[in-house]
């Protein structure tokens, strides 16, 4: 049986980024501070460390604080310029039992909501420390997006399951579960304005959910060759940018009108020359002929042979950047400005695990498995 053609590769721009370089371990989480040439981060040493930027263009360490256990995700709100923390051994203020995933700080309500490997989704006053309450999901969760408007929790787990929950005082209530991914949800991304969640996971794509428009429309975006890590947006120019374990960096223009992949249909021979597929034995035997694998095309979504769609074809507005299968006459049928890209590729050269994009200055911050934390000297966008 012959092998699926891989995807044509994608020409990635080399992205000039600053170093900063001095954790001993992986650094799990950063970000810039705005109005300041400084960035705070939070590391696997059990650090959590400042870095100021020197006459010299060098980032150096100017505060350091060691933690009682590895840090493995941070919260920081630049009005109030207070800084949440989650650790390893499962503490924000005594929170989980096991590895805090993720942290948000929301100032108008004084919340700290957190996730962790434990499948429990928490919320803490943040002047009292006193847990206010909490959810169990339906496994380990590294998502965790906030609405103020609604009080509405966005959780994702690592099912592939996304968990919108309601939040009061002392109470929360589910309002709905939703899931589209193969893989486990790895990062979450919430436009408040436009009111759509973004999704990353680790089949290597990201789904973008229409919430506000309440029809259930999800649409896909394929960019990656690796685990998305990390999903950052910058409200202003709706743009979405995206990090992949490979340290491949996606910036999606989402100011485009987008269109829905369709589903795949069930067909027992091919939908255009009518073959028998391999389990359609009474008709392979009718007509005697071999049965044929069953592939489908990417913009009609119809069951075809591989004669029948031979073809490949990128399909932006789809989500589809690289060349994916369609039937011959889709490719026929898709003109050369639809396969215009709607989205630009850079190159990292590190392993990344999480982004931070500072709109006010068209910053970007990453940091990785390297050790080392990247900060863009140049727009990205």
């Amino acid at each position: 049986m012959a092998a699926e053609p891989q995807p044509k590769a994608l020409t990635r721009k080399p992205l000039l980024l600053n170093k900063v370089e001095g954790s001993q371990e992986v650094v799990n989480m950063a970000a810039i501070v705005p109005k300041e040439d400084g960035v705070i981060s939070v590391s696997e040493d059990r650090t959590v460390r400042v870095w100021l930027k020197r006459d010299s263009g060098q980032y150096w360490p100017s505060i350091y604080h060691a933690m009682p256990s590895p840090c493995s995700c941070m919260s920081f709100n630049p009005e109030t310029r207070r800084l949440s923390i989650g650790l390893d051994n499962g503490t924000i203020s005594v929170t989980h039992q096991s590895r805090v995933m993720m942290i948000l700080f929301v100032l108008e309500m004084e919340w700290v909501l957190s996730t962790g490997q434990d499948k429990h989704f928490t919320w803490h006053c943040s002047e009292s420390g006193q847990r206010l309450g909490g959810y169990r999901t339906s496994a380990g969760a590294c998502g965790l997006q906030f609405d103020v408007e609604t009080r509405h929790v966005f959780v994702g787990d690592h099912s592939g399951q996304v968990t919108i929950l309601k939040l009061e005082q002392e109470s929360c209530s589910l309002v709905t579960t939703f899931k589209g991914h193969t893989g486990g949800v790895t990062a979450l991304c919430w436009d408040p304005i436009q009111r759509v969640l973004f999704s990353g996971s680790s089949d290597h794509s990201i789904i973008m959910w229409d919430i506000g428009g309440r029809k259930g429309t999800a649409i896909e975006l394929q960019g990656h060759n690796d685990k998305v890590q990390s999903l950052s947006y910058a409200h202003h120019t709706r743009q979405l940018i995206s990090c992949g374990a490979d340290g491949g960096i996606v910036v999606w223009n989402m100011d485009v009108e987008r269109q829905e992949t369709p589903e795949w249909l069930d067909s027992d021979s091919c939908q255009k020359c009518d073959q028998p597929f391999f389990w359609n034995f009474k008709q392979m035997w009718d007509s005697k002929k071999i049965g044929l694998r069953q592939h489908h095309c990417r913009k009609c979504g119809k069951a075809v042979c591989g004669k029948c769609s031979s073809k490949r074809s990128s399909i932006p507005l789809m989500g589809f950047e690289f060349e994916v299968r369609v039937c011959d006459s889709c490719h026929e049928s898709i003109t050369d400005e639809e396969r215009a890209p709607t989205a630009t590729f850079h190159d990292s050269k590190h392993n990344i695990v999480h982004v931070h994009f500072d709109a006010t200055r068209g910053w970007l911050l990453t940091s990785g498995t390297d050790k080392v934390i990247k900060v863009g000297v140049r727009r990205l966008l």
